[in-house]
């Protein structure tokens, strides 16, 4: 009798996202970004977001380097900012994708 592997047993299988306009990054290894970002941006545009709260946490600061990297180099992204004191603080960066 063959059964099924589930999300469960596949460790490999991909996580499907909510597409909210908000990112938490604190479940996904920084060598994930690269893909995952721009994915996430794409979804975004495509459904009409064009602001995105990435949420990268205060830490020591390398996962916010490189989210500010890969926003630099990213054709998608107008611009980006710190969150503020109600959207993050330096532990949020607030993306204004292209239209």
């Amino acid at each position: 009798m063959s059964v099924s592997p589930t999300v469960a047993e596949s460790p490999d299988a991909p996580i499907p996202l909510p597409i909210t306009g908000e990112l938490d990054l604190h479940t996904f290894r920084p060598s994930d970004l690269g893909e995952l970002i721009p994915a996430y941006f794409g979804e975004c545009a495509a459904r009409g977001l064009h602001e995105v709260r990435v949420i990268h946490g205060k830490g020591t600061g390398t996962l916010r380097t490189t989210v500010h990297t890969l926003l630099q180099r990213s054709p998608l992204v107008a611009s980006f900012r710190t969150g503020d004191e109600t959207s993050g603080s330096w532990g949020a960066t607030i993306v204004t994708l292209r239209r």
